[in-house]
C-alpha cells in the first residue's frame, strides 16, 4: 500500500499538467495510468495548435492564460521552443457569411481579433486554396504549433523531478472512502494500491467509469470521435510556411504537419469511450473537403487516425469537487481543448485540489471557482 496526499487518475495532459503543479508546491503525487505510456488515446493524437479564437469563452480564457507558460516554461520543461509561429486562415466560401462574421465577433470578444485580409493575401498563404466562390477571408496570426510530446514529456519529467511517481499499466479497478480517515484506496487490477485524501479524475473518456467504481455520480462524459489523415502535397511544393486553413462553418481543417498535409472533417461522432480508429468514410468526407477547397488531388492516405475528444453537455470542462464527494476531484470535459489550455488548467486543478484561490493570472481572464465547477451539473 502506497501512501500519497493525492492520486491521479490519468496520465494524459491534464493529469500530467496538474500533477506538476502539485509537486512544484511539495505535494506527494501518484498518477495511475493503465496504458504502457501515458498519452495514448487523446494527448497524443491531437492536431497539436494553440490558437485563442477556439472553444467556448471559459476556453478562450484558459487558453490565453497558458500561452505565458508555453512562451516561457520552466526550466528542463523542453530544449526547444514548445510553440512556433503556425497562423490560422479562416477562408470564406460563398453561403458562409454569417459564419465568418461570427468568428470574427467571437474574436473580438474574446480579446483576440482576427485580421480581415483579401482572397489575394488568403491564396497567397495558402498557394493551393480554390479562389472561385471565395467573398471573405480572417487571419489569426498568433496561432502556434504546439509541440505536444514536448509538453507532455515535460510535465511528467518535472513532476518526477519533485518527487512524483507515474505508475504504468495501472488499470483502477476500485476506490473507497475511508470514511472515518476521509481517505481514498485506489486498487488496480494487478493488486497495486495506493491511498490518499483526494483523488483526482483526470481519465478523459473514461471518467465518468472512475466515478461510478468510486460510487460518485456521474457527470455525463460524452466521448467523441475526431478524424485525421496526412496526404502529400504536390511535388515541389514545401508546405511548412502555410497557415492552418479552415473554412468558416469549420467544416474541415487542414494544417503543415512534417512536411505532409493533415486534414480532419472536424467530425465529432458521439462514441463510447474505446481505443478508436478511424471510419474510412470520415476519411472520405475529409479528402473530399479537402479537394473542393483545395486545388489538390489526393490518391492515397499517408497515414490516418483517430481520437476522442470529451464533452458534457455545456462543453465546458469540470474541474473541482463536489461538496458531496469530499476528497473526489473531477479534472475532465477537456473537450478537445485539452492541450491549448493544460497550463492554466492545471494550475487551477491544483490551486482549487489545494483549497488555494484561482490564481491571479487565471482569475483576471474571468475564471471563478464555479466556472468550471461539476456543482453546475444537475
Amino acid at each position: 500500500m502506497t501512501n500519497t496526499d493525492f492520486i491521479i487518475i490519468g496520465g494524459g495532459i491534464a493529469g500530467a499538467s496538474a500533477g506538476y503543479f502539485l509537486a512544484r508546491d511539495g505535494k506527494r503525487v501518484v498518477v495511475l495510468e493503465r496504458e504502457a505510456q501515458p498519452g495514448y488515446h487523446s494527448t497524443g493524437r491531437s492536431a497539436a495548435l494553440f490558437t485563442e479564437n477556439y472553444g467556448p469563452r471559459a476556453i478562450r480564457a484558459l487558453s490565453i492564460a497558458s500561452r505565458a507558460f508555453f512562451e516561457n516554461p520552466p526550466e528542463g520543461m523542453s530544449e526547444h521552443p514548445l510553440i512556433v509561429d503556425r497562423g490560422v486562415l479562416f477562408f470564406c466560401p460563398e453561403g458562409q457569411e454569417a459564419a465568418l462574421e461570427k468568428c470574427a465577433e467571437e474574436g473580438r470578444a474574446a480579446g483576440a481579433p482576427l485580421k480581415e485580409i483579401s482572397i489575394d493575401e488568403a491564396c497567397a498563404m495558402q498557394p493551393l486554396l480554390r479562389r472561385e466562390g471565395l467573398v471573405g477571408a480572417l487571419l489569426e496570426e498568433g496561432a502556434k504549433d504546439l509541440d505536444v510530446d514536448a509538453l507532455h514529456q515535460g510535465f511528467l519529467r518535472l513532476m518526477k523531478r519533485e518527487g512524483g511517481v507515474v505508475e504504468t499499466h495501472a488499470e483502477v479497478e476500485g476506490l473507497a472512502r475511508d470514511g472515518a480517515s476521509g481517505d481514498w484506496t485506489v486498487t488496480c487490477r494487478d493488486g497495486r494500491a495506493f491511498t490518499a485524501p483526494v483523488v483526482i479524475n483526470a481519465a478523459g473518456a473514461w471518467a465518468d467509469e472512475v466515478a461510478k467504481l468510486a460510487g460518485i455520480t456521474p457527470i455525463g462524459i460524452q466521448p467523441k470521435r475526431r478524424t485525421a489523415c496526412l496526404v502529400s502535397v504536390p511535388e515541389g511544393m514545401d508546405p511548412s510556411g502555410w497557415p492552418m486553413t479552415l473554412d468558416a462553418e469549420e467544416n474541415f481543417y487542414c494544417k503543415p504537419d512534417a512536411g505532409k498535409l493533415l486534414v480532419s472533417p472536424a467530425d465529432a461522432t458521439p462514441v463510447p469511450p474505446h481505443d478508436v480508429q478511424p471510419e474510412e468514410m470520415d476519411v472520405a468526407i475529409a479528402i473530399d473537403r479537402l479537394m473542393t477547397a483545395l486545388n489538390i488531388d489526393v490518391r492515397t492516405i499517408d497515414h490516418k487516425w483517430a481520437g476522442l475528444r470529451s464533452f458534457v453537455d455545456d462543453g465546458v470542462p469540470v474541474v473541482g469537487f463536489r461538496a458531496a464527494e469530499p476528497g473526489f476531484f473531477w479534472l475532465a470535459g477537456q473537450g478537445g481543448y485539452g492541450i491549448q489550455t493544460c497550463a492554466a488548467m492545471g494550475a487551477l486543478s491544483a490551486a482549487l485540489a489545494q483549497g488555494k484561490p484561482v490564481p491571479d493570472h487565471i482569475a483576471e481572464r474571468g475564471i471563478t471557482k464555479d466556472t468550471l465547477s461539476p456543482e453546475r451539473i444537475a
